[in-house]
């Protein structure tokens, strides 16, 4: 499978200058309790961009097979915006990404006067962005040994706790030194074992933004990881532990209109508003609120393609507006384009064919979700449910006591398993 370079030079240049660093990290001094020692394991794979039916599209036959062994949904409908940062966010939270904090790829916060952005290593780093506590951060503080092959917060000491063994994001090292991490892992002693352990696959995502959903590249990208997946499982079994898999997909993906492009409206008045680029999503932070009625009304007459929203008036089933803005992250108005159309506020090279970050209801935004393991029951189909619940369920297979409220239920997943 080729280096997906382009693709990373075009959006995260901040993480190509960190690719140096293809070093494990590893916290000192930390064990299992023996209590913990005796708890299973999971394994939580994540596959950006996998569509839910793409595995059926481009015939995954290690995942088909997989999946027929335990549960599939139907889909997994991502929180909004249906986009990479927020919803990896809200998997391992629990909490919508109005409530996590990470509202977007890119934010702003008035507070801090600062802006997040997914390329910017120092701020993917600073906790301080991160509400929450990350599953892995209430395993280790219930003394259970976690890892990560990758994952948005892994990074950074939410409530000063990071993986016990994690590594910087990079796209370096590749997939049979990822899966040999993961056995290494499984081999250690007891008391230094993980028993959650979380593996990102970038492809897909790649390949789908570069070509589009029917693309042979992104059919070659979902074999790539179909087999990554039938490696990381024989590897595993091998083993004789009792690991869980829960494999799934932080959004789906669209075939994106590259040709009607919307320009930035002109009621937008840059001076009054801090503006990030954006293409499925654009926030408008006003510097003084007083000039909020008058651009909203200007923008409500001129929107052609795109709906406007002032943050007290978004769509309560996006769990996005004033009210759920625990961080005051969102925009005071927000423009969202009607898929399959985006903005582009700026010129550039080319036009990405896929996209997503659209309404999550949209039936190309469904993400996916198949697990199996001897916590989950056999060949159960289950209808589509949103992501908030995957952590309820995983913190339940482990025995993790939840601390902290959080927007999923137990109750949505409980009856997928043994």
């Amino acid at each position: 499978m080729r280096v997906y370079t382009a693709l990373l030079i075009l959006f995260f240049p901040a993480l190509l200058m960190a690719q140096v660093d293809i070093s494990q990290h590893i916290v000192p001094g930390r064990s299992n309790s023996t209590r913990q020692q005796q708890k299973p394991y999971v394994i939580l794979i994540s596959a950006d961009g996998f569509r839910n039916d793409f595995a059926d599209k481009f015939q995954a036959k290690h995942l088909q097979q997989l999946r027929s062994s335990g549960v599939a949904a139907k889909g997994l409908i991502p929180s909004y915006p249906s986009l990479t940062f927020p919803n990896h966010y809200t998997l391992v939270t629990g909490l919508y990404p109005a409530h996590h904090g990470l509202v977007d790829n890119t934010f702003y916060d008035k507070k801090r006067k600062e802006l997040y952005r997914l390329g910017n290593r120092k701020a993917v780093e600073d906790s301080s962005w991160y509400g929450g506590t990350p599953l892995w951060v209430l395993a280790e503080q219930q003394q259970m040994i976690t890892a990560s092959f990758y994952w948005v917060g892994s990074e950074a000491a939410v409530k000063g706790i990071r993986p016990t063994y994690y590594y910087r994001y990079n796209d370096s090292i590749d997939i049979d030194t990822r899966i040999q991490a993961v056995k290494e892992w499984l081999l250690l002693p007891e008391d230094k074992r993980p028993h959650l352990i979380t593996f990102y696959l970038p492809q897909v995502d790649h390949e789908a933004h570069m070509y589009g959903t029917d693309a042979p590249q992104t059919e070659e990208a979902v074999h790539f990881v179909d087999e990554s997946i039938g490696k990381l499982v024989r590897m595993t079994d091998s083993l004789k532990l009792p690991v869980n898999y829960i494999f799934l997909s932080d959004h789906g993906m669209i075939n994106a209109d590259t040709v009607n492009l919307l320009p930035m409206p002109a009621a937008i008045d840059t001076s009054k508003f801090k503006v990030p680029d954006g293409d499925v999503l654009v926030h408008l932070y006003a510097y003084d609120t007083n000039d909020v009625a008058d651009a909203y009304q200007a923008l409500k007459q001129q929107a052609v393609d795109y709906d406007v929203y002032r943050a007290k008036e978004v769509p309560a089933r996006w769990h996005y507006g004033a009210s759920d803005d625990w961080y005051q992250r969102i925009g005071d108005i927000i423009l969202v384009p009607r898929a399959p159309k985006s903005f582009s506020f700026r010129k550039r090279r080319y036009q990405l064919a896929g996209k997503h970050g659209f309404d999550n209801a949209l039936p190309e935004m469904q993400a996916t979700f198949y697990a199996w393991g001897p916590a989950f029951r056999k060949q159960q189909q289950i209808a589509a449910f949103e992501n908030v619940h995957v952590y309820p369920l995983i913190a339940k297979i482990l025995g993790l006591n939840i601390t902290e409220k959080i927007d999923g239920s137990l109750k949505v997943l409980k009856p997928i398993l043994k």
